[in-house]
C-alpha cells in the first residue's frame, strides 16, 4: 500500500512538502514491511521511564534487564555496531546496539532506522569509558517509523509563527518547551490540590449561552442549528458560579476556557484559561489573602520556591504581597489628589499639563470622561508598569464594575483589588454586590450601554437576576489569569509561549 507513493510525483497530491528526503524514509519504510515487520505495532509492554535508570544506576545489577521506549535523537553508526540517543518524556539515555548481540536480521532493521523513529529497546545496563549510563540492546522493536526528518538540530525552528504551527516539533527540538506545558498541567492539579484543602468545590459552567456576562468583552458569537438560535461563548462565568452560591455551595470554582473577542499582545489572546471562585461570607481582604496563599502554594510546589528570574527581575510570589490604594499610587505619580477632586478638576489639571494629557489622549476621550474613568485611565498609564514587586491595587472607581460592592468608608469607591506583578495583571477581585435592587439597576445600565453601541457592555440576564433576588450570601469573589501565572511560573515573556496551541493566521 506505501509503494505507490515512493516517488515524488505520487507523493505531492497527498504531501504538498514532500522532498527527497520524505522519499527516501518511505522507501526505508517499504523495506521493512517487505522484511515482514509491522512498523505501526499495536503496543509495547513493561516500558521503565530512562529518568529511573539513570537516578538509580548505582543500584542496578548487571544481570538486571530494562525495556524503555522513545524517540531516537541522533544516530551513530560505526559498521557492526551503533550508539543511539533516545528520549521518552522523563529525559534520555543511550543505547548501544551490536550486530553480534542483537543478530543479523535486527540489525538490518537498524540499519533503516533514521532519527526521529520511534522504537523500543530490551537490554542490560552500563557505563562506558566515557562515563556515558548506557542500554545494551538485547532485542528491538521499530514501534513508528518516521516518514518526516526532524529539523537539523542546532538551529531548529527560529520563525516564532511556525513553532507555533508546529508545535509538536517545537516540543521534540527544544526540551523546555515540553517542560514548560508539563509544568502548566502540574500548576493546575496544584490549583485544585489548594482550592480543595480549603474545601472549595469545582463546578463546571456553560461555554455557550444566549446571553453573556461577568466581564466587560466583545464576545464570540455562532449558532446551535438544533435550536436555530443565535449564541455566545462565555467571557466569563462569574455569572453562573454566584448563581450556585445562591444555590447553596458555600465556596465555589471553576478553571477552564474563556472567549473574549479582542485584541492579541503579549499579555491577551481571544481564548484563555480562567480561574474564578465565590466565598460565601467572605470580602475582598479574604481574597487577597486567598491569592497570595494560592500563588505562593503553586510555585513552591511546582518550582520549589517562590522566587522567580523574570524578564531580567528577581521576583517573590511569598505572602504576604504589598497592598496599595489606586488613588494613592496616582497621586504618588502624577502629584494630583484624585480621590478628593471633581472630574472636572481632575480634567482641568490634566488638559492643562502637556505630559499628562499626550500621556492618556491617545484613543481616549477625556471631555466625555467620568472620574472614574480619569482615574483608571491616569493608574493605567502612569502606575501599572512600575509595579514589579506583587501588588495589590485596591479600592476601585465605583465606575469600574456594576458586580461590586460599595466600599464601607469611602462611597465613590468599591471594594475591589487587581494584583500586578512586573507591570501585569494578574487578576480581579471584589467584595460582591448582594443587593438585590442595585443590582438590577446596574444591569440595566449595562444593557443600555450595549443598546447604544458599546460592543463590551453586556445584555440584561434576568434568570441571574432572579438568583440574586432569592438572595446571595455577602461574598468575595476572585478571578485568576492562569496563562499569565504560567507564564511567571515558567519564566515565557507571551502568553502564547504558554499556550499549546495558539491560533495562527493561513
Amino acid at each position: 500500500m506505501y509503494r505507490a507513493y515512493t516517488k515524488l510525483d505520487n507523493l505531492r497530491p497527498i504531501m504538498t512538502d514532500a522532498n527527497e528526503f520524505v522519499v527516501e524514509r518511505i522507501k526505508k519504510l517499504n523495506s521493512l514491511m517487505e522484511r515482514g515487520i509491522n512498523p505501526y505495532p499495536y503496543s509495547y509492554e513493561n516500558i521503565t521511564h530512562t529518568s529511573y535508570i539513570v537516578n538509580n544506576f548505582e543500584n542496578i545489577s548487571e544481570d538486571m534487564e530494562f525495556t524503555v521506549a522513545g524517540r531516537v535523537m541522533l544516530l551513530r553508526r560505526m559498521g557492526k555496531a551503533t550508539f543511539l540517543n533516545l528520549r521518552d518524556q522523563q529525559g534520555n539515555i543511550q543505547v548501544y546496539i551490536s550486530k553480534s548481540i542483537v543478530g543479523e536480521d535486527t540489525y538490518e532493521m537498524v540499519k533503516l532506522m533514521d532519527s526521529g523513529d520511534i522504537i523500543g529497546v530490551q537490554g542490560a545496563v552500563f557505563k562506558t569509558q566515557t562515563g556515558e549510563i548506557t542500554i545494551k540492546a538485547r532485542s528491538l522493536l521499530m514501534l513508528s517509523k518516521s516518514i518526516r526528518p526532524l529539523p537539523e538540530k542546532y538551529h531548529g525552528i527560529q520563525d516564532m509563527d511556525l513553532r507555533q504551527r508546529h508545535r509538536s516539533l517545537d516540543m521534540i527540538m527544544n526540551e523546555d518547551v515540553k517542560e514548560r506545558f508539563i509544568k502548566r498541567s502540574k500548576a493546575m492539579a496544584a490549583i485544585r490540590e489548594f482550592m480543595s484543602s480549603k474545601e472549595f468545590v469545582e463546578m463546571e459552567t456553560p461555554i455557550l449561552d444566549t446571553k453573556y456576562g461577568g466581564g466587560e468583552a466583545k464576545p464570540f458569537v455562532t449558532k446551535v442549528n438544533a435550536l436555530d438560535s443565535e449564541v455566545f461563548m462565555n467571557v466569563s462565568p462569574e455569572l453562573y458560579l454566584k448563581r450556585l452560591m445562591v444555590g447553596g455551595i458555600e465556596r465555589v470554582y471553576t478553571m477552564g476556557r474563556s472567549f473574549r473577542n479582542e485584541g492579541i499582545d503579549r499579555t491577551h489572546y481571544p481564548e484563555f484559561t480562567l480561574f474564578e471562585c465565590y466565598m460565601a461570607y467572605a470580602d475582598y481582604n479574604d481574597m487577597m489573602v486567598l491569592m497570595e496563599n494560592l500563588y505562593e502554594f503553586v510555585f513552591n510546589k511546582i518550582n520549589g520556591s517562590t522566587v522567580i528570574n523574570y524578564d531580567g527581575r528577581e521576583i517573590d510570589f511569598k505572602a504576604p504581597w504589598k497592598r496599595q490604594r489606586m488613588c494613592d499610587l496616582v497621586k504618588d505619580e502624577t502629584k494630583l489628589n484624585v480621590e478628593f477632586m471633581s472630574a472636572q478638576d481632575i480634567k482641568a489639571d490634566v488638559l492643562s499639563s502637556a505630559l499628562l494629557s499626550d500621556e492618556i489622549k491617545d484613543g481616549f476621550d477625556i471631555e466625555n470622561a467620568t472620574k472614574g474613568d480619569l482615574i483608571l485611565a491616569l493608574f493605567d498609564k502612569f502606575c501599572a508598569e512600575k509595579l514589579i514587586e506583587p501588588t495589590f491595587v485596591i479600592d476601585f472607581p465605583i465606575e469600574s464594575s456594576p458586580l461590586c460592592k460599595v466600599h464601607r468608608s469611602n462611597p465613590e469607591l468599591i471594594e475591589r483589588f487587581e494584583p500586578y506583578a512586573n507591570g501585569v495583571e494578574l487578576g480581579n477581585a471584589y467584595s460582591e454586590l448582594n443587593d438585590a435592587l442595585r443590582q438590577r439597576v446596574l444591569l440595566h445600565e449595562q444593557a443600555s450601554k450595549l443598546r447604544a453601541g458599546l460592543e463590551t457592555a453586556s445584555p440584561m440576564d434576568e434568570e441571574f437576576a432572579v438568583a440574586i433576588d432569592t438572595g446571595m450570601p455577602p461574598a468575595g469573589g476572585l478571578g485568576i489569569g492562569i496563562d499569565r501565572m504560567i507564564m511567571f511560573l515558567t519564566n515565557s515573556y507571551s502568553i502564547r509561549d504558554v499556550i499549546a496551541f495558539p491560533l495562527v493566521k493561513r
